[in-house]
């Protein structure tokens, strides 16, 4: 049974590290306000959302499997205050920090139309930080974290969210101008063709 929920704990802790990355990317896109692989912006900002609910439901369900296992000695201080647990304190510590970010983003998130849009932004921007907080977590408290599939996967995720950061501060990001008027091309006029002389008719 300790081995299940260690199982279970890791394996939805890891699958929440995918679905944030995911999130991460189309919170990028969504921000640039363009299409994707054939989406509207509007579709991609609701798989965006999705994505980000989803992992948070997979994240919660990491940490509620792990503080019945008896191995990971998680007591409930340790989900709100960071670097005091018994296991890897530091490395826990960090999965802490990063479970309070959590909490703020989607708090945030849920209260957007009352906070204001300024405020939203700049706690949405604390997902720059938490991300990589997230997968030093994993790569510090994981069992598996020196297997050959577990490296390949965080190269991936990293190399992703870093070719969506780099793009997102270049100027090539710059959102466009959905508000501009849409220019036609105006239809050439039919040629004007004279009308051919008449001619007398004898009688």
């Amino acid at each position: 049974m300790d081995e299940a929920l260690w199982a279970v704990g890791r394996a939805t802790g890891i699958i929440g590290l995918a679905l944030f990355t995911v999130a991460v990317l189309l919170g990028i896109l969504t921000r640039a306000g363009r299409p994707t692989i054939g989406l509207p912006r509007f579709a991609v900002t609701l798989v965006h959302r999705n994505a980000s609910l989803l992992a948070t439901a997979f994240i919660l369900i990491h940490i509620i499997t792990l503080l019945f296992d008896p191995y990971a000695q998680l007591e409930l201080i340790d989900l709100v205050v960071p670097f005091v647990g018994e296991y890897r304190p530091f490395w826990l510590g960090l999965g802490t920090v990063g479970f309070d970010l959590l909490l703020a983003i989607m708090i945030t998130g849920l209260l957007r139309n009352r906070i204001g849009r300024r405020t939203f932004r700049i706690v949405h921007g604390s997902t720059y930080v938490m991300w990589p907080i997230a997968l030093i977590h994993a790569l510090g408290t994981g069992t598996d974290a020196a297997t050959p599939a577990f490296i390949a996967f965080t190269v991936v995720c990293t190399a992703a969210v870093a070719a969506a950061v780099v793009w997102r501060v270049t100027p090539r990001f710059a959102r466009p101008d959905l508000s501009a008027p849409v220019t036609t091309i105006a239809a050439a006029p039919a040629p004007h063709h004279p009308a051919p002389p008449t001619t007398g008719v004898r009688s």
